[in-house]
């Protein structure tokens, strides 16, 4: 199932989903190769010469497919531990700061709590479920990545400037916004602030929020991904499966309502 039948589906068997998965034998050998190599004090060099691991630990960090990038990971690792750095500042991305500052390595050596090593698993299996899911509905992993994403982006304490401009450098994030919005599709043409502007202006009046650290409620994530998922169903046409499929049949099958009161109609689905 796709749309918001398949996204409620997903969350209402995520947990049993979750662990079939982890339970996969490629899932559970990568987990038991990262512990091991973690379990003892690995250097900066060795870290980043071993391509496997720097899979596996990146993708618990939601940043599986990014570990070609050596010479910007060795930097990103490098400047974390430099006070006088503002590298990461200045990257302004909060997935590349937490895997810095869980990697710190000092004098180029690392070495790592069992019990933090554990939560890597746990985040590596998490995140290597999202990219799966991805694999046969994106959009689902898109949902997926938003609930996970939007808590670290928005739940910082910074200013509506600051989150807003991490959400326009977020692309998963981005992405689900735009399409509950309904943002147009030029918005990257326009500079940055007038983005920000817009996305600030569309949350207000579509979810009544001004105040962006409010992203990270619970209601408030799950209100987002069910209008884009809404969204992008009406973008696509609805299936027989889709909540409201029949009226909105009659509401498109030439009695002159059209595609303005199919979208109110599945918007008061919600």
């Amino acid at each position: 199932m796709s749309g918001l039948a398949g996204w409620s589906f997903l969350q209402s068997t995520y947990g049993r989903q979750l662990e079939t998965f982890s339970d996969s034998a490629s899932v559970k050998n990568d987990r038991a190769y990262m512990s091991e190599k973690l379990s003892k004090p690995i250097s900066l060099d060795d870290f980043m010469s071993d391509r496997r691991l720097l899979r596996v630990t990146m993708t618990a960090f939601d940043l599986g497919g990014e570990e070609w990038k050596g010479g910007f990971i060795r930097k990103a690792l490098e400047e974390a531990p430099d006070p006088e750095s503002s590298f990461l500042t200045r990257l302004n991305n909060p997935a590349y700061t937490k895997f810095a500052e869980t990697f710190a390595f000092k004098d180029e050596t690392l070495s790592l709590s069992a019990d933090k090593i554990e939560q890597l698993g746990d985040n590596f299996e998490s995140a290597a479920f999202r990219l799966a899911v991805g694999d046969v509905d994106e959009n689902m992993r898109l949902g997926l990545n938003y609930q996970q994403q939007i808590i670290d982006i928005a739940g910082t304490g910074s200013s509506n400037d600051a989150i807003a401009y991490r959400i326009l450098g977020n692309v998963p994030v981005k992405t689900v916004l735009e399409k509950a919005l309904n943002l147009p599709s030029d918005l990257s043409k326009q500079p940055i602030e007038k983005q920000a502007e817009i996305l600030r202006d569309k949350l207000s009046s579509a979810f009544g929020i001004s105040d962006l650290s409010d992203l990270v409620s619970p209601d408030n994530i799950d209100a987002v991904i069910r209008r884009f998922h809404v969204m992008e169903t009406i973008n696509n046409g609805p299936s027989a499966l889709t909540p409201g499929y029949t009226a909105l049949t009659l509401l498109g099958g030439g009695q002159g309502f059209g595609s303005i009161a199919s979208q109110n109609l599945f918007l008061s689905l919600l």
